[in-house]
């Protein structure tokens, strides 16, 4: 594969998963209702702020790969 092709797909993986994972940690906060305690709801989206960047480097990675 081309490594013009490889990076027109990895991006548009990569805007897909982030639409994705946001809308799946939103539905997730929701349903654990994580406003429980202030503690509780900032851990959770530390968490999940944070947790989107492993499998978004992974893709990079793939992208820049020849």
């Amino acid at each position: 594969m081309r490594m013009r092709t490889r990076k027109l797909l990895g991006t548009i993986a990569l805007l897909i998963f982030v639409v994705v994972y946001s809308l799946a940690a939103m539905m997730v906060a929701i349903a654990l209702q994580v406003n429980a305690s202030k503690f509780v709801e900032m851990a959770y989206y530390v968490i999940a702020g944070l947790a989107w960047v492993i499998p978004a480097g992974a893709i990079i990675w793939w992208m820049q790969k020849e």
